[in-house]
Parts: C-alpha cells; sequence; structure tokens
C-alpha cells in the first residue's frame, strides 16, 4: 500500500489524520478523497471559466478569490500529507507528492510571472485518485502494461522515427528546390514543416505544391504518411501481444514455493528446480 511505504504513525493525532488522508477504505477516507476531487474539479473549473475575458471582466475579484481559496486549500492539505507520514521526503518525492506540489505551485508563480497561474490546470492530474476511491486499482496495473510494452518499444520507434525524419528532410528539400519562394516554399524548413504537416495527414493547406513534380512529392508524402501512422501501432501491439503471453499464472514452484510463474517456463527462474508439467485444469 502507497501510504505504509512512508511509515505510517503509530499513535496519536498523525496517524488519525493519516488514515484519513491516505486510506480510501475507511469512511472517513472515501469521503476525505470524494471532497478531494470535487474541491479539484471546481478549481480546474474556475481556472478555464477565468480565461473567458468577457467573465473576467465582469466577475475577476470572485473568480481570484476562488482560485487563492483553493489554493490555500491544496497548499495546508499538502503541507499536512508531509506532516503526517514518517517519511516526508519519500512522499514528496513520490509520483502523487511532485503532482501535489506542481498543483499548488502555478498560483505562487502567477505573483511573479504573469499568465503561468493558468498552469494549475495541471491539477487534473490529481483526478487519478478517483482510482482508489473506485476501487479501480486494477486498471491501474493494466496502464502500467502499457507503459511498459512503450517502453520495451523505445528503440525500434526510435529507429523508425529517425528514418522517417530523414526521408522528410530529403523530400523537403526537393520540395523547395521544385517549388521554391514562388510557391510559399520560402526556406527548407518551412518545407520541413510542409513535409510534417502533409505526412501526418493534418493538412492545413496554407501551403500547397502548384508544379506537376511537386504535386508528385506531395502524393509520395501522404502515401508514407499512412504507412508513419501504421508502424508505430504495429510495433507496440505486437509488444502488448507478447507481454500478454507471458503474464504470469498461479504456477508454484514446488522447491522453493515462488508462485506466479509463466506457463510455459521449464525451470523455476528462482531456485533453477525443473518444474512440473503445467496445466489450467
Amino acid at each position: 500500500m502507497f501510504g505504509e511505504e512512508l511509515g505510517r504513525p503509530e499513535t496519536g493525532w498523525r496517524r488519525r489524520l493519516y488514515v484519513i488522508i491516505f486510506e480510501a477504505d475507511t469512511r472517513a477516507g472515501r469521503l476525505f478523497d470524494v471532497l478531494l476531487i470535487i474541491a479539484i474539479l471546481a478549481s480546474v473549473l474556475v481556472v478555464m471559466i477565468d480565461s473567458v475575458e468577457l467573465v473576467r471582466a465582469r466577475h475577476g475579484l470572485l473568480l481570484g478569490i476562488l482560485e487563492w481559496t483553493f489554493t490555500l486549500l491544496f497548499t495546508a492539505e499538502y503541507l499536512t500529507r508531509l506532516l503526517v507520514v514518517k517519511k516526508p521526503l519519500r512522499y514528496a518525492t513520490s509520483f502523487f507528492g511532485i503532482i501535489d506540489l506542481l498543483a499548488i505551485l502555478p498560483s505562487y508563480l502567477g505573483l511573479f510571472l504573469a499568465g503561468t497561474h493558468y498552469l494549475v490546470d495541471i491539477r487534473a492530474l490529481r483526478l487519478v485518485r478517483i482510482f482508489r476511491v473506485l476501487k479501480l486499482s486494477p486498471y491501474i496495473n493494466e496502464a502500467n502494461i502499457i507503459v511498459q510494452a512503450l517502453v520495451a518499444s523505445r528503440r525500434k520507434i526510435a529507429v523508425f522515427l529517425t528514418t522517417v525524419m530523414i526521408a522528410v528532410v530529403i523530400l523537403a528539400t526537393l520540395m523547395y528546390l521544385v517549388e521554391g519562394p514562388a510557391n510559399g516554399y520560402t526556406s527548407i524548413p518551412i518545407s520541413v514543416y510542409w513535409a510534417i504537416v502533409t505526412l501526418t495527414t493534418v493538412g492545413y493547406g496554407d501551403i500547397s505544391p502548384h508544379t506537376p513534380f511537386g504535386k508528385v512529392i506531395a502524393s509520395v508524402v501522404m502515401i508514407l504518411g499512412y504507412g508513419v501512422l501504421a508502424v508505430p501501432t504495429g510495433i507496440v501491439t505486437a509488444e502488448l501481444t507478447t507481454r500478454a503471453m507471458q503474464r504470469p499464472t498461479t504456477r508454484t514452484c514446488q522447491n522453493c514455493l515462488t508462485e506466479g510463474l509463466d506457463a510455459d517456463s521449464v525451470y523455476c527462474k528462482h531456485c533453477g528446480h525443473e518444474l512440473a508439467a503445467y496445466s489450467k485444469d
């Protein structure tokens, strides 16, 4: 459990606060998390409304008061979390700890840098706590599998994207030579921009080829665009399939009693003992 890793106080008011703040299985903990989620949604909504100039002109003072109320509330919550755990540094450097800190920093930065207070919309990331409230932690495990597949595929994707970028630069250079400044291709970087927009099938239309050879190059880039979309997807899908096939089972080693061994394992990966034939029945 995440909270236990931070060190649960044994007695006193710190333990009571700890149970409320970190343990969603209790009635008080669930109520705290639900109220926290409502406050996060409300604070994000306030920032979004504040970005509308007409509304800000009429209700700017009220929106400012609400924004700072939420900021002070989240600041107090963050400091309380640090106070009630035995290992505050571990919490401060954890995923949730960093997100909680980033949720309050933009408001204070806004005192020195105009406009940065709009970054408080990063508070929306705190909504991942809803998984704890709704008992959806298994979905987090599934998300971890996707992340692991992306990480495992990073080299293949990097090689593919590097190849694509080389092709983009070459085709963009050809387009610059063929079309030239007269047709909007004023430089190779502008041509690279056009190639990327065309390759990704976005097609803004602000720059387009006019010569026959330029249209041929554009056609090649468009066809390549389908491969750019399909290949990385195929790489990640293959990695997900491999990981699904290697998912641990309830299989147990008779020698060291290690659980969760793969179905196709012949020897235990911990003690090397030969395993009995595995059957799902």
